[in-house]
């Protein structure tokens, strides 16, 4: 955009800027907390963020239709984005499967010791944490509780083997500052999810270790970790492991 000469980008994302006394921009949470994208929007720079507008993120998902109908655009009423919103049946499987199949290839699922249990049709089309469709029966409730995409294997086993103590995090960005120590505050390690409190730790030029005051289940490397103090957002990252 800034190329071709335009000056700001506007988007319907549901986040809120401000600007302190010394020029940084900061990132808060949208005021409808329910409808709230800053998780997503963790990565976004000084740069990013001088020339971003967000002119919903101070109001309510129903305040912005209730303007939209006043308007009198048709998307007024459309329903909201359910799971992939750029996969039209929301169907992550079959989007991989147009879009790559190279990453689907039939493979083991095996148990915590690995043990054969079973085969899949690929181990991009799983999560950690997922309960339903793992295609095989173990006598009991099973989980995804790992996923080595290397050797294209997933581990599944019962959920009290999800929880973690904590997470490594790379490609991390802060947003106004880099923390020049240790902090409390809040993650969330999932779109959607809660906040979690947690001491972060910056490690490195682009790191950062996360302690959760309790064990968490679920966490996902490749997913994102968002940190928080309050309704700021002051950085995230990629998760890249996570801690037994």
């Amino acid at each position: 955009a800034a190329s071709r000469g335009f000056d700001f980008v506007a988007t319907g994302h549901y986040v809120r800027t401000a600007r302190d006394p010394h020029g940084r921009w900061h990132l808060y949470r949208g005021l409808d907390r329910a409808k709230d994208q800053s998780y997503v929007l963790h990565m976004l720079g000084q740069g990013e963020l001088s020339r971003s507008l967000f002119p919903i993120g101070g109001q309510t998902k129903e305040e912005t239709r209730a303007h939209a109908r006043r308007l009198g655009l048709l998307v007024a009423g459309k329903p909201d984005s359910q799971e992939l919103c750029f996969a039209p049946s929301g169907d992550a499987g079959a989007f991989l499967e147009s879009r790559a199949p190279d990453l689907l290839h039939e493979g083991e699922v095996v148990d915590p010791v690995g043990r054969v249990l079973g085969r899949h049709g690929g181990a991009a089309r799983y999560t950690v944490g997922q309960r339903r469709g793992l295609g095989v029966s173990t006598g009991e409730r099973s989980y995804v509780l790992d996923i080595d995409a290397t050797a294209n294997r997933v581990v599944v086993g019962p959920s009290e083997l999800l929880n973690r103590r904590g997470l490594e995090a790379d490609r991390v960005n802060w947003v106004a500052r880099r923390p020049g120590e240790p902090f409390e505050g809040t993650v969330m390690i999932r779109y959607r999810g809660r906040d979690v409190p947690a001491v972060v730790e910056p490690t490195g030029p682009s790191g950062a270790q996360v302690e959760f005051r309790s064990p968490q289940p679920a966490v996902t490397p490749g997913q994102a970790v968002v940190f928080y103090d309050g309704d700021e957002v002051l950085g995230g990252g990629t998760i890249a492991r996570a801690l037994r």
